[in-house]
């Protein structure tokens, strides 16, 4: 079985309690739910939360919803715990709930590269990277092989290692031995110096398949990434109700 599960930590630092900001007249968390269940690839979405104040403010979507520990130090933390409970789940996406625009399409992509045997975890990377996010740390860089293997996670880069370098998407998708194995290890040294979890893999010698797209990441960590991501909704329609419902039939 293929699943998504979308991992929800109400509390947050640069936007407090972001999963709950109205955005377009509904949470954001809602939206990147109705999102990822319009992926053709996905056999079920489950929304991982830790707080019965998402659970009540969700209560009129019919979302399947897990509660779990508010402890937890990472995303895939919280949803190895699910995935614990649920044994015919093979392939597990990571689906960032701070993505309310993710493409559908982009998620079916990752799941597609599991058809190889030898990938084990794999993450999404996209072609369009700017000038300004080469510049920004903000925006993390993927260093890819002629395999299309990640083989580097950088903040800052410098002209001498441009080439094979792209947008890191925060999507990541785990066979289910290789989830379980990634979150029995410690954090390495250079994931806690760089605050990038995707190292933590490298360093112990586990290779990333990277799924190249043209993705326009639009992720939400600030107000201001907030009010961005309600313009162009209210610009282009995305992710209305009714566009939604066309999407399914």
């Amino acid at each position: 079985m293929n699943i998504g599960v979308v991992p929800a930590r109400l509390a947050s630092t640069r936007l407090p309690r972001k999963i709950l900001a109205d955005l377009n007249g509904k949470p954001m968390i809602a939206h990147v739910m109705e999102r990822s269940m319009q992926a053709k690839n996905l056999e079920k979405v489950i929304l991982a939360i830790d707080s019965e104040e998402t659970l009540d403010a969700l209560g009129q979507f019919d979302f399947e919803m897990v509660m779990t520990s508010p402890d937890h130090i990472s995303g895939t933390d919280r949803i190895a715990e699910v995935v614990k409970e649920i044994p015919e789940a093979e392939i597990i996406i990571n689906i960032q709930g701070d993505e309310p625009l993710i493409e559908p399409d982009v998620i079916d992509s990752l799941v597609d590269s599991f058809e190889d045997d030898e990938v084990n975890i794999s993450t999404v990377v996209s072609s369009k990277l700017t000038v300004s996010d080469l510049l920004n740390p903000n925006v993390v860089k993927a260093i890819v092989d002629e395999n299309k293997d990640a083989i580097e996670f950088k903040r800052n880069i410098f002209d001498l290692e441009i080439g094979g370098v792209y947008r890191h998407i925060g999507l990541y998708g785990f066979r289910r031995d290789s989830l379980f194995h990634f979150t029995s290890l410690g954090p390495s040294v250079r994931e806690t110096d760089s605050k990038l979890e995707q190292l933590r893999a490298l360093d112990h010698g586990i290779s990333i398949r990277a799924a190249v797209t043209r993705y326009d990441s639009f992720s939400v960590d600030t107000q201001s990434d907030l009010d961005k991501v309600t313009r162009i909704m209210e610009t282009t329609g995305v992710a209305l109700d009714e566009d939604i419902e066309n999407e399914k039939n």
